[in-house]
């Protein structure tokens, strides 16, 4: 009797159960709710996606074209929304805010903000050396596009989860188990 067949459906038994407790464990586990995307503003191709937390912050990082100093818009996630909490700045010149209520602490300059958006658009420029900031890794906008990119934040999905917790894994296993093979 062929043994092969039995043997099979028992591998794929076991991956299936492994990945249904993978799911429901990532189900359970703590999780990003929210995805950061960066797309393409002409074709919507997304070129970035930082899983995130409701309250994460989310930084805008560039240098002013001018007084060649840092400027940092921080962000804060609120559902599938940003949230301008505040920006940092460290001179003041052309476009920076001058008549607001700014104050001077350690960080810079700082206007407080509050302002809501469901999409942001940037046009990441080699001058200013765009970079996004999610849960402290740095992202360079320039690198990743060829012109104007929208920032916004989806909700993540089961699947987004699962994909994480199971299946990468589950796939650099077996991409590793093929290399040892070769």
């Amino acid at each position: 009797m062929d043994r092969s067949v039995p043997r099979r459906l028992v591998v794929i038994s076991v991956v299936l159960a492994v990945a249904v407790a993978g799911a429901t464990a990532a189900g359970s586990a703590a999780t990003a709710d929210r995805t950061v995307v960066v797309a393409d503003a002409e074709s919507g191709t997304h070129l970035l996606e930082v899983p995130a937390d409701d309250g994460d912050e989310v930084t805008l990082s560039y240098t002013h074209s001018v007084e060649k100093t840092p400027i940092e818009d921080i962000y804060v996630v609120d559902g599938t929304a940003l949230r301008m909490d505040r920006m940092v700045f460290h001179s003041h010149g052309a476009g920076l805010p001058t008549d607001s209520q700014i104050e001077q602490t350690d960080e810079g300059f700082v206007l407080e903000l509050d302002d809501t958006y469901e999409e942001l658009g940037v046009v990441p420029g080699s001058i200013a050396g765009h970079e996004l900031v999610v849960d402290g890794e740095r992202y360079d906008l320039v690198a990743l596009s060829d012109g104007p990119v929208t920032i916004s934040v989806a909700d993540r999905s089961l699947g987004d989860a699962i994909a994480d917790h199971v299946l990468r894994p589950t796939l650099e296993m077996t991409d590793i188990r093929m290399m040892d093979s070769l």
